[in-house]
C-alpha cells in the first residue's frame, strides 16, 4: 500500500451518516429514500412475526402498505395508515424534515410535519423487503478493514473522482 494514503482511503466501507435525531429501531427497523420513494419496513403492532412494507412515492404522494408477503394493509384507504405515518415520522428522525420534504417534493410545515394525502398505489413489497434483509445480513458481518467479496465491483476509494 502507498504510505501516503490516509487511513480512510484504506477502508473497505463507507462511513454511515448519523441520524438527525436518535430513533428506536423496534417499530421501524428500516427506512430509506430510494427508487423515487420513501420506503421501509414497519413492525406490526398486533403480531410480532408480521412486518409491513410501506412507501410514499415522490411527487404524487401515492401510498402503499402491505405485509412482506403482499397482503394489503386494511387501514390504507386514501389517507395514511399508521404504518405509513410511522415510516414518515422515522424518516424525519433519520434524515430531517427538510430532506424528506425535498425528496418527496412537498411543502413541509415544521409545526405539523408532512401532509400525507395521496392516492393508494399498490407496489410489490419484495424489493424493499429483500433490501431490508440484505441490510440485516450486513449487521452480522464482523468488523474488518478487508474488502467484502460480494462488494468487489465497487471502485476502490479515491479511484474515481
Amino acid at each position: 500500500m502507498d504510505a501516503d494514503r490516509t487511513a480512510w482511503e484504506q477502508r473497505s466501507v463507507v462511513r454511515v451518516i448519523a441520524p438527525v435525531e436518535p430513533r428506536k429501531l423496534a417499530k421501524v427497523p428500516f427506512v430509506e429514500l430510494a427508487d423515487g420513494r420513501l420506503q421501509g419496513v414497519v413492525s406490526s403492532g398486533s403480531d410480532i412475526e408480521r412486518v409491513y412494507v410501506s412507501s410514499i412515492t415522490a411527487g404524487s404522494l401515492a401510498m402503499s402498505c402491505s405485509t412482506n408477503n403482499n397482503r394489503p394493509c386494511g387501514a390504507l384507504h386514501g389517507y395514511a395508515c399508521k404504518h405509513v405515518r410511522l415510516l414518515a415520522d422515522e424518516a424525519i428522525l433519520q434524515y430531517g424534515l427538510d430532506r424528506v420534504a425535498r425528496y418527496l417534493r412537498v411543502e413541509a410545515d415544521p409545526a405539523t410535519g408532512l401532509n400525507l394525502n395521496g392516492p393508494v398505489e399498490r407496489t410489490p413489497a419484495a424489493v424493499v423487503f429483500s433490501r431490508f434483509l440484505r441490510h440485516l445480513a450486513y449487521l452480522e458481518v464482523p468488523d474488518s478493514t478487508e474488502p467484502l467479496a460480494e462488494l468487489h465491483w465497487f471502485p476502490a476509494m479515491g479511484a474515481v473522482r
